[in-house]
């Protein structure tokens, strides 16, 4: 390798072009080829990633043995054998979380890339954003004293069930593992007890509002709120996403409408205010830092297989916890519909028209 990392692209649905065009802006990356099963999405890759290869099998992808890194844009349940191939062909991964559709295989894939001289990074997208670093460097400060409460909530009118996300787990798990991510990074601790409760909505059979709560093991205590029952059918859509940072002597907080994001820093010392781009899912940010890594043969920063597992596996077992609890039904399938078919006729944040199994957590714009 030179000056650039070259890539393979494995699923062209919503991250896939996401990543892609990361990669486009980005001097550090050249993509060689790209993958996906659908023959339109195949055709549309090749409008927007003019003159690369393009395949509707991944195996020329692994066997090209000037291609560095495979970005695996599938679904969880394609990713284990995928990123085991990757490995065999020695392959760095850039690859979105999950990475397995069931705790066991995640945890055989860890052990399989801890084993392995290649680079797996997980799109843990928060660890890249600048209000969670201004926030843990001012934590780190002593500002705030001794971190006693971390409060996450993430609610948006997201993604419905039947839209999907399957292999991926309903919403505390598909989306909410960001933040059981998040949580744990503040707290630099392990989880130790925990109890959730869900809701579920419009009759459907796994809660799509989950809250939990709970301590880790250095004493910090969290909740964490996650659903998309936030307004769906509203006029103007609303949203409800925030981080509170709670010390002995102070606080720090953020709160973003997915355009903007705000930062207050009230500490001992001095109190700060800070607005500035949310920068939706930080992949310029991720496919930055990955690339340097490859160049330099050394982790600059990217998040790490490890750390998307115990995130899998917390948030898993936080559901199945709010399930045990026997979660109570409010709206009715009727509902449920309705949303649906409003939601059929909105678009992506890539101006394209969705795709039931592309609906991700973000906020949707109407036609």
């Amino acid at each position: 390798m030179a000056n650039k990392v070259r890539a393979g692209i494995l699923g062209y649905g919503r991250m896939g072009r996401g990543f892609a065009a990361a990669m486009q802006e980005s001097g550090l990356w050249e993509i060689a080829a790209v993958y996906d099963i659908s023959a339109p999405v195949r055709e549309l890759a090749r409008q927007q990633v003019p003159g690369v290869a393009i395949y509707d099998r991944p195996e020329p992808i692994f066997s090209d043995p000037a291609i560095d890194v495979v970005g695996l844009f599938t679904l969880a349940d394609a990713r284990p054998q995928q990123i085991r191939q990757a490995l065999a062909s020695r392959k760095h991964v850039l690859a979105e979380k999950p990475i397995a559709a069931d705790v066991a295989t995640e945890w055989e894939l860890v052990r399989a890339i801890e084993a392995s001289d290649r680079f797996v990074a997980v799109n843990l997208f928060n660890r890249n954003a600048w209000y969670h670093k201004d926030i843990r460097r001012f934590i780190a400060e002593g500002e705030i004293g001794e971190l006693a409460v971390i409060r996450i909530c993430h609610m948006t009118p997201g993604h419905m069930p039947l839209e999907g996300h399957d292999p991926e787990g309903p919403p505390f798990h598909d989306c909410g593992m960001h933040y059981v991510d998040v949580a744990r990074w503040y707290a630099g601790s392990e989880y130790k007890t925990w109890h959730a409760q869900g809701l579920r909505a419009w009759g459907y059979k796994d809660p799509w509002w989950v809250q939990a709560h709970g301590t880790f093991e250095n004493g910090v205590v969290f909740d964490i709120t996650q659903g998309f029952i936030y307004g769906h059918l509203a006029k103007e859509q609303p949203h409800n996403c925030y981080v509170d940072a709670i010390g002995t002597k102070g606080v720090a907080r953020m709160r973003h409408d997915f355009s903007e994001a705000t930062v207050e820093l009230y500490g001992v010392h001095e109190m700060l205010r800070k607005t500035a781009a949310f920068n939706d899912k930080k992949l310029d940010l991720m496919v930055d830092v990955f690339a340097r890594s490859v160049l330099t043969g050394e982790n600059l920063g990217f998040p790490q297989a490890r750390d998307s597992v115990i995130a899998s596996e917390v948030s898993w077992a936080m559901l199945n916890d709010a399930i045990a609890n026997i979660p109570p039904v409010r709206g009715t399938p009727e509902e449920m519909q309705q949303i649906l078919e409003h939601r059929r006729r909105l678009v992506n944040g890539f101006g394209l028209p969705v795709r039931m199994q592309e609906l991700s957590d973000l906020p949707l714009a109407p036609v």
